[in-house]
This record gives structure tokens, sequence and C-alpha cells, in this order.
């Protein structure tokens, strides 16, 4: 059973089918940040900030006007495992603990 749980911005946008597309898990519960109108560096510390909450259970999907190329070495050094794909909406990035 999957659920959505929305903070801050608040979107239509049915993340499942690209999740499905990115080969990330699909039975999570979601913690979704639209970051697209958010200026440089917030979408990198948000995002970041919101990791430090991240259970086994809950999925991070962030989405942006462009690929986080300065979150996935940050990803990488605190073990994290991520799935990117381009959307019409933008950038999705699905962010888990493995």
């Amino acid at each position: 059973m999957n659920y959505l749980r929305l903070r801050f911005h608040v979107t239509n946008m049915d993340v499942e089918p690209y999740l499905v597309e990115a080969d990330a898990p699909t039975a999570r519960a979601i913690d979704f940040l639209d970051a697209r109108d958010l200026p440089p560096p917030e979408p990198l510390t948000k995002t970041l900030t919101r990791l430090t909450e991240l259970d086994t259970e809950t999925m991070f999907v962030q989405l942006n006007d462009r690929e986080p190329k300065f979150l996935f070495p940050k990803l990488d050094d605190r073990g994290f495992v991520y799935r990117s794909v381009e959307t019409d909406e933008g950038m999705l990035t699905a962010i888990w603990v493995p």
C-alpha cells in the first residue's frame, strides 16, 4: 500500500509511475519536496535536513527544475540510494535508506 505524505509544497503530480521508471521502491511512504521554485542552495539544504529524519519505511522524493548534481556526492557519502528520472515537470530524484 502506498501513500503520499506531502510537506512544504503540495503538487498534483503522480510520482509512482516515475518511481517505477527509475527502478525505485514503490512500497514505501513518500516524503515529497517540490524544490523547483526554491533558490540555490535551498533545495540542497532542505533535502539534506529532511534526510536526517528519513527512516527505512519512507522514501524522500525531490522534484527540481534541474539535475541536483551537487546533491549526489553528499548522498553517496551518507550511504543513501537514489535514482533520478526526467519528467515533464522537472527532474525527479528518489532517495532512500538501503
